[in-house]
């Protein structure tokens, strides 16, 4: 309702003849918006100001109006930056806490009758920076109040009782948090942030665990104790809500819990991997794709003809090592050789670079191993679409095709466009038995998609 007042006011300025009223009475709309108790001090000698105006130099009165306003946004930017980092905690807390308050002094300024009074009114705060009747809505639930919200963070992480005997291991990374840009009329732009969430189905004799990757769309506005409040939070997720163009809507609910119950089924008999696979951040479940980030590694690199000479080579080579899954191969035409290569250590966090490989350099200096190479691959983000058949060209060059259009459809700008290189995964030994792992890689444009590093 104070919004409303205030836009209509701020309509009805435009049309008073005297400029000196025009100003000073945008100077009180200014101080409505900000709700500040520094602002407010500063329209007490409000009488006496309209007195100078009229008499004195108009720009005295425009410079002041203008330095009050530049205050009023930095205030508010200042609240907006602190909320940023308000959020970055509670996701690396998994909201626990979120961040609460207490009691405060409210301030409410009423123009009556050309006279301003200013009114103390005391109020609960739900939270430091959630509005008191914020409302939380995502695919399968619409709550309202942080109290609700936390409820159901609690159950998620196994914090109460129903929450211990259904989850474990529930977490949530934060990837990056953009927005909160102050526009010209004081409102203020949405914060987005993108998130991976997982969760461990501990009721379920398999234990599966379910994956969601998504943003959260925080509507903020100016007020309460820190200067900005959070009105609306919107979740949505990267496998259900993603329209053309990478744009989100909503979806039906039934959707969303088909979704989840589909992530909780057993999987089918599954080859063993060949080895310890590579760690990997996720950064989006899509639909029919990930988008995976991984940290630079060290590998061993083989031309092959055949892919089960290039395992025997490359077995041999890595004796005594632990090489990682997946074997990685590029094929780019039938003329040109095809490459294979295993990842036998990476960049572990903390670390600027793989430990050195001491057996592995002294091995490759050997002529007897003059057909393999030691190769360092840096940190990327890739898309990757997974198949279960044979990884035979056709196969392999179908899975890449697919992935290549999921990409566009969803506004990501793979690199190496035109150039005819797959890349693909074997997570499985060649000749083992059982439903098996494969997977085509596409490195994705440093600016061709929303994860670059900011925190």
């Amino acid at each position: 309702g104070v919004l409303q007042a205030i836009r209509r006011f701020s309509f009805a300025i435009h049309n008073l003849q005297s400029t000196t009223m025009r100003w000073l009475t945008s100077t009180v709309l200014l101080l409505l918006y900000s709700q500040r108790a520094d602002a407010l001090q500063s329209i007490l000698p409000f009488q006496s100001t309209l007195t100078k105006a009229k008499t004195s130099n108009i720009r005295t009165v425009r410079t002041q109006i203008l330095a009050e306003s530049a205050a009023v946004t930095s205030a508010v930017e200042n609240g907006v930056n602190q909320l940023k980092r308000t959020l970055e905690r509670e996701y690396a807390s998994f909201f626990s806490p979120m961040e609460r308050g207490g009691y405060c002094f409210e301030q409410i300024l009423f123009l009556s009758h050309d006279l301003l009074h200013l009114t103390f009114v005391f109020i609960s705060l739900t939270s430091e920076y959630y509005a008191e009747g914020v409302t939380f809505d995502d695919p399968m639930t619409n709550l309202e109040g942080v109290d609700a919200y936390q409820k159901n963070v609690d159950m998620l992480s196994g914090k109460n009782i129903i929450g211990k005997i259904l989850f474990r291991d529930a977490g949530i990374v934060l990837h990056n948090i953009d927005g909160g840009e102050i526009k010209d009329d004081g409102s203020i732009n949405d914060i987005i942030t993108r998130w991976t969430l997982r969760m461990t189905f501990q009721a379920l004799p398999w234990q599966p665990t379910a994956r969601f990757s998504g943003i959260s769309i925080y509507n903020v506005r100016p007020g309460g104790p820190k200067g900005v409040q959070v009105v609306k939070q919107t979740d949505f997720w990267d496998s259900i809500n993603i329209a053309e163009g990478g744009q989100y809507k909503k979806v039906e609910t039934g959707k969303a819990i088909a979704h989840f119950l589909d992530q909780l089924k057993p999987d089918q008999f599954a080859a063993p991997s060949a080895g310890t696979e590579l760690p990997y951040q996720l950064l989006r479940r899509g639909s029919d794709y990930e988008v995976r980030r991984y940290p630079s590694f060290v590998a061993v690199k083989t031309a092959y003809e055949r892919r089960d000479e290039g395992f025997t080579e490359l077995g041999a080579f890595s004796s005594g090592m632990d090489p990682l899954a997946p074997a990685l191969m590029t094929v780019t035409s039938s003329a040109e050789p095809k490459y294979m290569m295993w990842p036998l250590g990476y960049t572990k966090p903390g670390f600027d670079a793989p430990a050195e490989l001491q057996m592995a350099n002294e091995k490759a200096a050997e002529k007897i191993w003059k057909t393999c190479e030691i190769v360092s691959v840096p940190e990327r983000v890739v898309a990757v679409g997974s198949f279960s058949d044979a990884s035979v060209e056709p196969v392999v060059r179908k899975a890449d095709k697919v992935l290549r259009e999921s990409c566009g459809r969803d506004g990501l700008t793979v690199a190496g466009v035109g150039d005819g290189a797959v890349t693909f995964a074997q997570y499985d030994a060649v000749y083992s038995m059982g439903k098996r792992r494969g997977e085509v890689w596409i490195e994705l444009e440093e600016s061709g998609h929303p994860w670059a590093r900011t925190l």
